[in-house]
């Protein structure tokens, strides 16, 4: 087998790899909600900071990946932070492409609106007597945390929350985010 066949055969074997890894996570998805909400008896605020939690250290450690894979230099502004979230990020690692609308007057906010929601693909939130699940739990909230922690790894501090929510019967999944502030590159103490 010659060199190059045996690249490109690693290469398709890599692609299968990594999208049965996003679509057994999507897939999985669903179960993690589900047992959070029984482990915390359907306190849905709690269960949004779990999943929040979760998306954190999840976006801590995908940076990496994001970066490795794309060889991307650091943003040097928000809206281009913005581009790169939505037409790279979002297409690497959940095969979608959010748009970037709304930003703010002062450059500091905007919003990735979701067309397509993965997490979201094969859900219905249940009907029930309890209307609390459709005001309170917001499904996706791991994106927030994923985004909240990947930017804050490149010393952006941000606000992620859910603005609209298709599964609560919007017309389409809106995230926000707002910048809150640049983190400086610190050493920690003592290593100098």
């Amino acid at each position: 087998m010659s060199k190059a066949s045996r690249f490109s055969s690693d290469d398709i074997w890599k692609n299968n790899v990594e999208k049965i890894n996003s679509e057994l996570f999507t897939l999985t998805y669903g179960s993690v909600v589900s047992q959070l909400c029984r482990d915390y008896n359907n306190n849905y605020q709690e269960v949004n900071q779990q999943l929040d939690r979760m998306g954190y250290n999840i976006g801590l450690r995908l940076i990496e990946e994001f970066v490795a894979k794309t060889g991307a230099q650091r943003c040097q502004t928000f809206k281009e932070t913005a581009e790169i979230i939505s037409k790279v990020g979002f297409k690497i690692f959940l095969n979608i492409q959010p748009v970037v609308t709304n930003w703010s007057q002062d450059g500091k906010s905007f919003s990735l609106i979701l067309v397509d929601n993965p997490l979201a693909e094969f859900v219905e939130l249940p009907v029930t007597n309890d209307n609390k699940i459709n005001k309170e739990l917001w499904y996706s909230q791991i994106l927030c945390g994923v985004l909240r922690g990947a930017l804050q790894m490149v010393q952006l501090d941000v606000d992620v929350w859910f603005v609209k929510d298709a599964l609560r019967g919007d017309e389409q999944t809106e995230l926000r985010l707002k910048l809150n502030k640049i983190l400086k590159d610190e050493v920690p103490a003592g290593e100098d």
